[in-house]
């Protein structure tokens, strides 16, 4: 048997954290005399007495935290997040249902992005402010887990970071004190992407939710129209650059704050990131240049924006780009899938997976054309370990049967083909809006049914925990013993 002990005085201590935070909108709402202050003060009081309750309860050493107990806490973390953080928009003014209000949640919490609230120009500020909320403790949970608890899993080849993380930061040797540096940093690269946003032309207001949800790579808007809202070439390059941002490995940035300035420009999982970017920027500009008659400047500012929004799993939008043709959707689908570096608040693949299976299929294409070669596959200049290789071929097999099955899932509960293929790919990528008329980024995912919602819940809980977190709690061998 697995001892809980320790599983559930951890989730308490992060119940007691949401509850704190969920007392910032009850502040907000208070202060304009909007009622919903009071729906977030009693959600945060419910969540404050069960979280303290389960913590003290359970009080316990956690020098012993084994593998098993690793791999539970990480589901229940966010899953207990998702739960705690629907009531405030089951109980708010908005009146959603609890599938709704729990869809809208494991959307923020896994910085997808994905909505089904209408009417975000008139929504509550606190409601607002929540969605935000979820999404940027949702994008440093990442990080850390990334740093601190995936590499130990060794989960879809991320046992390749552990050695880097923790053998190049010697002064830092210790996972909490690593993480407590990149918070520092996640703190401040919000704080001056707000100020900048301000500076562009946002209210207050908005540039904070747009800073908080740009560098988590989430997605959520306080508007509608999303970032089309501001008709801001300024806003759109500032939010560009920091979706981008977010997509790079934070640990680079511990180590560029300590001196190693150039370890970002070294590092060949960014190298590759900025190509494919650039490449796909460039691809799309061009098109919508030559194809749709658009000016020069603005082809490239909405292809940028736009690309990068979606490769970076962030999902905001400054246009309809289902309207850009063919090409252009083929080319976002694809790239829907990619995601950023490791150590990043981004989902999909991840860059540095794509670099390893690009590396071992080249080595065995080596092998059959010289049988009695040697060959070995390298990442950033060292070889990649077998158990690397077959970690990361494991991981992407699943990826695509999970897309597949997912995809199925939703075309049984009735979506269309473009829905629910776009929709699985949004949902497992953790990239905001689909493709369609239903899901698009026009569109919301309100008209879906609930057994669809709660499929694309499953698919996003998959993707932001890299599918074997998750899946490991299905094997009955993980219960024994």
């Amino acid at each position: 048997m697995i001892e809980l002990r320790p599983v559930v005085f951890i989730t308490g201590i992060l119940m007691s954290i949401l509850a704190v935070a969920m007392f910032i909108p009850a502040v907000v709402d208070a202060a304009i005399g909007h009622p919903d202050w009071q729906v977030f003060a009693a959600a945060s009081g419910v969540t404050l007495f069960i979280g303290v309750a389960m913590a003290l309860t359970t009080r316990t050493s956690l020098r012993s935290f084994s593998l098993r107990q690793a791999f539970l806490m990480t589901n229940l973390a966010w899953l207990v997040t998702a739960t705690c953080g629907a009531l405030p928009f089951h109980f708010s003014e908005l009146e959603l249902s609890f599938v709704d209000s729990f869809f809208e949640s494991m959307s923020g919490v896994t910085t997808t992005g994905s909505t089904i609230i209408v009417g975000l120009d008139h929504a509550p500020p606190g409601i607002l402010l929540w969605r935000a909320i979820l999404q940027w403790l949702g994008g440093i949970g990442i990080i850390v887990m990334a740093i601190a608890v995936l590499p130990i899993l060794q989960v879809g080849g991320m046992q390749m970071f552990r050695v880097e993380a923790f053998e190049a930061d010697k002064v830092l040797p210790r996972a909490a004190q690593i993480a407590g540096g990149i918070s520092i940093i996640y703190v401040f690269m919000t704080a001056g992407a707000a100020f900048l946003l301000w500076a562009l032309g946002m209210d207050g207001f908005d540039a904070l939710t747009h800073a908080m949800t740009s560098i988590a790579t989430g997605g959520f808007s306080t508007h509608d129209a999303s970032v089309g809202y501001f008709e801001s070439a300024g806003i759109d390059w500032a939010m560009t650059l920091f979706m981008i941002l977010g997509s790079l490995p934070f640990v680079l940035y511990l180590r560029a704050v300590r001196g190693d300035v150039l370890s970002l420009a070294r590092d060949s999982q960014v190298q590759l990131f900025f190509a494919i970017v650039v490449a796909a920027v460039l691809a799309t500009a061009f098109w919508l240049w030559h194809q749709h008659t658009m000016d020069l400047h603005d082809a490239f500012r909405y292809a940028a924006f736009n690309v990068v929004s979606l490769m970076t799993g962030s999902g905001f939008s400054t246009a309809d780009f289902g309207q850009w043709g063919g090409f252009v959707l083929a080319l976002l689908f694809s790239l829907m899938f990619v995601g950023g570096c490791a150590g990043s608040t981004t989902c999909g693949l991840k860059i540095f997976r794509l670099q390893v299976l690009y590396a071992t299929a080249r080595a065995q294409m080596r092998r059959l054309t010289q049988p009695h070669g040697v060959f070995f596959p390298y990442y950033n200049k060292r070889p990649i370990p077998e158990s690397v290789s077959a970690s990361v071929m494991g991981f992407f097999f699943l990826y695509v049967t999970s897309f597949s099955l997912l995809a199925i899932g939703l075309g049984l509960t009735g979506a269309d083909f473009v829905t629910a293929v776009s929709g699985s790919a949004t949902a497992i990528a953790n990239v905001g809006p689909g493709f369609g008329d239903v899901i698009g980024p026009a569109g919301t995912f309100a008209p879906l049914p609930d057994s669809s919602k709660l499929l694309l819940c499953l698919g996003m809980l998959l993707g932001r925990l890299e599918l074997f977190t998750v899946l490991i709690l299905l094997s009955p061998s993980f219960w024994r013993g």
